[in-house]
């Protein structure tokens, strides 16, 4: 059944969850409109029935209590990284009783502002951002597959095949300490955040994949129409796929931290202009040197003419010498 995700920010969404084609459905996922901003948490718990379910559902109600306890001012990575550490705590201690030893939980949540979205994760549940239908971010999977893929030994499509896909390096409970990757995220007008596990991501491969999750529908009738096509998938594999869960959040504005890839384009625009001004001042200069050895050659051809009108002359003058000196200067004699 989706669930609304209810917010004070310009953005819409919901969250589903489906047991697929488990006896019990281990994820958990839910959001809050904290002091700081809209949250969402979806977990995926490992570790058997009773502790993977316990994992994943301490996990997303003690971040969401922790995020909600922080005062307005709090830095919203800070806080994020504090709440997973301290539900990491929470769950490494309850897993050392008997009856959920050695239970675990992936996390990804997303804390949404007006200054920007900030994403931590532990595990392979996954976090992107879409906009207009394409990838503009992805968590990396903590996941033995994934530094394979990292290290060019498989690709992602075999990653996703492999039946080691499911051995992740990091989780929630299974270390006393959690160290997740958060990172601050711009975001636009229309931008869609999708949180989800690996029992949803990891049905058909990624081009397919998105597509689906840029379909331009609401984030109710994209992600029911999606979660109940994902099953079916399942189901028609033989009907033991795992659970499937995501969560859809639409923004309807723009961050107030600027996306790079907008603030560098007047510098963009700046080097193009540059390049051509340079250009046409080549041209320019070429121009002129043209015109100037136009000039140059017309000169010479000036200084031929006077030279060969000198030379002429010359030529004239040893004449009449020579005729001198037949003649004996008397011309008229030697004429006769």
């Amino acid at each position: 059944m989706l669930q609304s995700i209810k917010s004070r920010l310009k953005c819409t969404g919901c969250i589903e969850s489906l047991v697929g084609g488990r006896s019990e459905n281990q994820d958990s996922a839910a959001s809050a409109d904290t002091p700081l901003g809209t949250l969402v948490v979806v977990c995926d718990g490992m570790g058997g029935m009773k502790g993977g379910k316990k994992a994943s559902s301490m996990a997303v109600d003690s971040v969401i209590a922790s995020v909600s306890a922080a005062p307005e001012d709090g830095n919203p990575a800070e806080v994020l990284y504090d709440a997973i550490a301290k539900a990491n705590s929470s769950i490494a201690e309850e897993g050392r009783k008997e009856e959920f030893k050695g239970m675990g939980t992936t996390v990804v949540a997303l804390l949404l502002t007006e200054r920007s979205a900030v994403v931590a994760q532990l595990g392979d549940s996954r976090v992107y951002q879409i906009r207009k239908g394409k990838k503009i971010f992805r968590t990396t999977d903590h996941s033995m597959v994934f530094d394979m893929v990292k290290a060019n030994v498989i690709t992602e499509e075999q990653a996703r095949l492999s039946s080691c896909s499911n051995i992740i390096l990091k989780a929630l409970g299974i270390s006393e300490t959690a160290e997740p990757s958060i990172v601050e995220l711009p975001y636009r007008r229309h931008d869609r955040f999708v949180l989800c596990t690996d029992g949803f991501w990891a049905a058909t491969d990624e081009d397919t994949f998105l597509k689906k999750l840029s379909v331009k529908e609401s984030p109710e009738q994209m992600l029911s129409a999606l979660a109940e096509e994902i099953d079916s998938i399942g189901r028609d594999g033989g009907g033991n796929h795992d659970n499937l869960t995501a969560a859809i959040v639409d923004v309807d504005a723009d961050s107030v931290l600027k996306d790079r890839r907008r603030t560098g384009f007047p510098i963009l625009k700046l080097c193009v202009y540059v390049l051509l001004a340079a250009s046409l001042g080549l041209n320019l200069y070429s121009l002129v040197l043209m015109s100037e050895r136009k000039d140059l050659r017309e000169e010479l051809a000036g200084l031929r003419d006077d030279l060969v009108t000198a030379q002429e002359y010359l030529t004239a003058q040893k004449v009449e010498k020579i005729l001198d000196m037949v003649t004996g200067g008397d011309r008229t004699a030697s004429e006769d």
